[in-house]
């Protein structure tokens, strides 16, 4: 599988910036760290919001397909002065063996391969503590939104509503549809997104 994204994350500025997704604030909101909790970013792209976690108490694990990103994750976790466990993994490989109170992802889903999904997301859920919860964000095909300039090939696509099935035995908390401008490549884009957060009951 080809990593557009190496290559990107060898720059020395941050091709994310520095801002946490808004959705780090909707689980900061729903379960913040009162209590020891384990957080898990799955493709932590270069650290934003891992480090925004851990910062704010969370035990976090991070991981990412791009060397780059996990060697700048480190580095932006150094410079902020928090412990994260970060480590390089395919998303379609890596299987979970321990348990999470959350489990997180922007931007990283739609690699995830159609065949795969269904069991990749029942060991998210079956490693995840009673009452933990995921907060999801996916890109979903619009026939009205052309594809993202990067043209990634190893993307995949989802449709609307699709990553809701996999959690129709939680309780689903949030859930919207959004259609948002992206600069990420320097080129104005649209993007069309799920986002989820639900809970294991």
């Amino acid at each position: 599988m080809t990593n557009i994204y190496n290559d990107i994350y060898k720059q020395e500025d941050y091709y994310w910036g520095f801002v946490p997704s808004p959705t780090c604030y909707k689980v900061l909101q729903i379960l913040p760290p009162t209590k020891h909790l384990r957080l898990l970013d799955l493709g932590c792209g270069e650290g934003r919001n891992a480090v925004f976690f851990a910062r704010n108490g969370y035990d976090v694990t991070a991981f990412d397909w791009a060397d780059a990103g996990v060697e700048k994750t480190k580095k932006l976790a150094e410079k902020i002065g928090v412990t994260i466990k970060v480590f390089k993994a395919n998303i379609n490989e890596y299987r979970l063996n321990d348990k999470f109170d959350i489990i997180f992802s922007v931007g990283t889903l739609h690699y995830i391969s159609k065949e795969l999904r269904e069991e990749l997301f029942t060991n998210y859920k079956d490693n995840t503590e009673e009452n933990g919860i995921h907060m999801l964000s996916v890109f979903v095909k619009k026939p009205f939104i052309r594809p993202a300039p990067e043209g990634e090939k190893n993307s995949h696509k989802w449709i609307s509503g699709e990553l809701f099935t996999y959690y129709h035995d939680w309780e689903l908390e949030y859930s919207t549809e959004e259609i948002f401008d992206c600069m990420s490549s320097g080129i104005p884009h649209k993007h069309a997104t799920n986002r989820m957060l639900a809970r294991k009951v």
